[in-house]
């Protein structure tokens, strides 16, 4: 089964501002693991990037950028996406299909809107998903603490199998790329 790493939104207008996102840089260290070992199983990477006219995030601007400490290679695959899901109107899955990809490994920003939605839509594709369970962040809201909505999500989104593929949720030292 041939997996592809989407690293979704790790910008600099996300990551750079105070207050960064829960465990910024220990998610950034933890997706750059992922993005070694996906490298050199010879496995596609990734970087899907939002943006929105008139915002720290349109396109080409500082905040646009990924973030300083994520690490990008020449080989990687960039996609640009302007809502949640990743694959809405972006060409991500036509990529997945020409790369021969059938399991995504999910991680990044913001766990309770990008990384819901795409690891959903991946799913209602016939994507079986491993969310990368200490690779995905957010901010803390007003409802909820950024590690009680990572924890949730954990939890929750493997509880979804009304797709069909399955979806689970593991700690970066666990996920093999093959």
């Amino acid at each position: 089964m041939k997996s592809a790493l989407l690293i979704i939104d790790v910008q600099r207008g996300l990551f750079d501002p105070l207050p960064h996102p829960y465990e910024a840089d220990a998610v950034v260290d933890r997706i750059n693991q992922l993005s070694i070992r996906a490298r050199e199983a010879g496995m596609p990477v990734m970087m899907v990037q939002h943006e929105r006219l008139g915002s720290a995030l349109a396109h080409g601007s500082e905040g646009w950028q990924l973030q300083e400490d994520l690490l990008v290679t020449a080989g990687d695959i960039m996609v640009r996406k302007t809502t949640p899901d990743a694959f809405l109107r972006t060409p991500l899955a036509e990529l997945l299909v020409q790369h021969g990809v059938s399991r995504l490994v999910i991680c990044g920003y913001a766990t309770e809107f990008c990384v819901d939605t795409t690891t959903r839509r991946a799913a209602a594709l016939g994507y079986p998903v491993v969310l990368a369970a200490d690779a995905h962040t957010t901010h803390d809201k007003a409802h909820a603490t950024a590690l009680q909505i990572r924890t949730h999500h954990n939890a929750t989104l493997p509880d979804i199998t009304s797709f069909g593929p399955e979806i689970v949720a593991l700690p970066t030292a666990e996920i093999a790329f093959q």
